[in-house]
């Protein structure tokens, strides 16, 4: 696995305040729905964990904020080949890992000064800590699977400790 491609994603110029409000999205699947963009909107940042299936959906998230992608198992198409498989992003103080599949992580995210892993993959929304690293899969926001939720997460990282809750698309509703 190549190494990950660091990103300055918090920083846009050096007149522009570090990322803070991070939208996590991941699993579109080539469907980018309007509440997805709606959730996001007021982002710093987005995070795309992969599995895009089309390249208009990065090029409408970047007009809403920066955006740093990675490659999904399902993004073959030749367009995807530009996207790597891991990234890192530094957002306000945090440096977040980025990868698709999380079970495919190849680095001890605490040694290597990671405060946060993002992944997808799964479509199950959920987050937790282990060894002082938050690990977020904001679900997917693509189409259904399973009887799973329609999802996207925020990250405030504004807050000590930061902030994660999850947006859920079709309820309108948002769950922490």
């Amino acid at each position: 696995m190549p190494p990950p491609r660091k990103t300055l994603a918090g920083r846009r110029n050096s007149a522009v305040r570090p990322a803070q409000k991070i939208g996590l999205i991941s699993d579109t699947h080539g469907l980018l729905r309007e509440e997805a963009l709606q959730a996001l909107r007021g982002s710093d940042l987005i995070i795309h964990a992969g599995d895009v299936g089309d390249s208009n959906i990065l090029d409408v998230l970047g007009e809403i904020a920066p955006v740093v992608a990675v490659r999904g198992n399902i993004d073959t198409a030749e367009w995807a080949k530009s996207l790597p498989e891991t990234a890192v992003a530094e957002a306000g103080s945090a440096n977040i890992y980025v990868l698709h599949d999380v079970n495919a992580i190849d680095l001890d995210p605490k040694a290597a000064g990671f405060h946060i892993v993002v992944s997808g993959h799964s479509h199950k929304p959920g987050h937790s800590e282990r060894d002082g690293v938050m690990y977020i899969n904001p679900g997917s926001a693509g189409p259904r699977r399973f009887n799973l939720p329609i999802m996207i997460a925020r990250l405030d990282l504004s807050v000590t400790p930061c902030n994660v809750e999850f947006v859920d698309l079709e309820k309108g509703r948002t769950v922490r």
